[in-house]
């Protein structure tokens, strides 16, 4: 994935993905509540104009009524135009009562206009046209022209009321369904809210988990070739060039994983010339120093003439560093067939118990010789090994045991199994391994510093030996900090 770019470069983006994912979700949230609270803030204002307009209905019914009372004992035309003022303000509110309202019965509607014209009807019907009348013969007259009209109007009167009458009632059920109508809204607000709620969770829960889940997959995509470097970092320094080293991921990355890769190639090439150097310069000295060998055995069999004293003396210091340094010689081309055998083995289900049983009868006339005991703990335990090479690793645990051992004193084995591996540790009563020397323990030709009295000084590859079959076996070998002697440990895969 976008394999041009390198790791800073995908770090950013990584983080600036989150970061937008993260953004993205709160800023829709945000104007998810803001079209919700402009949603609320209409209801509330059309709730407001309902209870307003209802309201002002039954505010101009009454003033309807008490215009329309009014006309009727005054006769004055002024009370009628007052009705019919507040008849047009009433139909008006009716009207938008009736637009905001969908749900409400149409019949309510049109018996609230019917009665309002109908009292309309009746103030209209009553008025008479004005005539011309001599004041003064008139004034007799007039009274009893207005007890005729009054006496006339009462069936008008009675039919004015009766529509008056149903008025209220009208405005209390729209009163009543305004009152429902906003219940409705704010049921249908609250509901709204409540869908927005769990949606505005889910995706912020959804943005938080997504986050996470991508968080966690650029890390490990990106670790990924790091832990890559760090292992052929570690092989590096273990001498191990035989695998190449691969690194996939970011382009810097890419590139420092060719640059370690040759490195490798440079390192083993110098391993390899190292050791073409080392068998050469053996083998040139294998052949002059035989001749020194037979020479010493030839003064020390007086074959050239009687020796004095003096002479076999330095016979004897000659034949003995002859044969020290031929053994030091036959060791260190021993070391290199080893880091060459390393890489050829041949895996064989092995019951490791038994095999350390045949490896500490094969040395028994060394530890017996040293009044030393052997002892081997735990069941026995099946290993997918090389029994050959790992008869080498045994014997040479064994042997280090034994020279570093005090007389008298236990050399225990100890056979189990840890989280599917299986593990061997060999612990002496020694004088341990230094402090200073643990991290070097395991370096060809290395000596320690806590070395027995008395004994000759080893060549340094016994323990190098063990680590190099027990890398080519996928083991591992370490030596465990302790009090006492030392205290070396064995894992290996179990593969049975």
């Amino acid at each position: 994935m976008l394999p041009g770019l390198s790791f800073r470069q995908l770090l950013l983006a990584a983080f600036l993905l989150i970061a937008a994912l993260l953004s993205g979700t709160s800023v829709h949230a945000l104007f998810t509540l803001e079209r919700m609270s402009v949603h609320s803030r209409e209801t509330a204002g059309q709730a407001v104009r309902l209870t307003e307009q209802a309201q002002r209905l039954a505010e101009r019914t009454v003033a309807m009524e008490r215009s329309a009372r009014q006309y009727l004992v005054l006769d004055d035309p002024a009370f009628r135009d007052r009705y019919a003022e507040a008849w047009q303000q009433a139909k008006a509110a009716l009207a938008e009562l009736q637009e905001a309202l969908p749900q409400a019965p149409a019949e309510t509607f049109n018996s609230w206009n019917s009665y309002g014209e109908a009292a309309w009807t009746v103030l209209q019907a009553d008025q008479a046209p004005a005539t011309a009348v001599d004041p003064a013969p008139a004034a007799a007259g007039k009274r009893k022209q207005a007890a005729r009209k009054v006496e006339a109007r009462k069936p008008d009167q009675r039919a004015l009321f009766q529509a008056f009458a149903h008025l209220p009632a009208l405005n209390e059920q729209l009163a009543l369904e305004s009152k429902r109508e906003v219940e409705r809204r704010n049921n249908t607000l609250s509901n709204d809210l409540e869908q927005q709620r769990k949606m505005l969770s889910f995706q912020v829960i959804g943005a938080i988990v997504l986050a996470v889940l991508l968080a966690f997959w650029f890390g490990l995509w990106l670790s990924r070739p790091l832990a890559r470097i760090e292992l052929a970092i570690s092989r590096l320094g273990e001498n191990r060039f035989d695998q190449p080293i691969v690194v996939k991921g970011p382009a810097d990355l890419r590139r420092l994983g060719q640059q370690l890769d040759w490195l490798r190639q440079r390192l083993a090439d110098l391993e390899a010339e190292k050791s073409r150097f080392l068998r050469h310069v053996s083998h040139e000295l294998k052949t002059p120093l035989a001749a020194l060998c037979e020479g010493a055995a030839l003064l020390d069999d007086e074959v050239a003439g009687k020796l004095t004293d003096s002479q076999r003396e330095i016979s004897r210091i000659l034949r003995q560093n002859t044969q020290a340094l031929q053994t030091q010689i036959e060791d260190l081309l021993r070391y290199n067939e080893v880091a060459f055998d390393a890489q050829h083995i041949n895996r064989l289900p092995v019951d490791l118990r038994a095999l350390l049983y045949k490896v500490i009868d094969d040395q028994r006339l060394q530890w017996v010789a040293r009044d030393l005991k052997v002892e081997v703990e735990g069941g026995a335990r099946t290993a997918v090994l090389d029994p050959d090479k790992f008869a080498i690793v045994l014997a040479n645990l064994l042997s280090n045991a034994v020279r570093f051992s005090p007389r008298g004193g236990t050399i225990r084995f100890v056979l189990s199994g840890h989280a599917g591996r299986v593990r061997l540790d060999c612990i002496d009563q020694g004088p341990g391994v230094a402090a200073t020397d643990a991290a070097r323990i395991f370096d060809p030709f290395y000596q320690g510093l806590n070395q027995p009295q008395g004994a000759r000084h080893g060549n340094g590859i016994g323990l190098s030996i063990v680590r190099e079959y027990v890398l080519a076996h996928n083991g591992e070998v370490q030596l465990v900090a302790g009090p006492g002697g030392a205290h070396f440990r064995i894992e290996l895969p179990d593969e049975s």
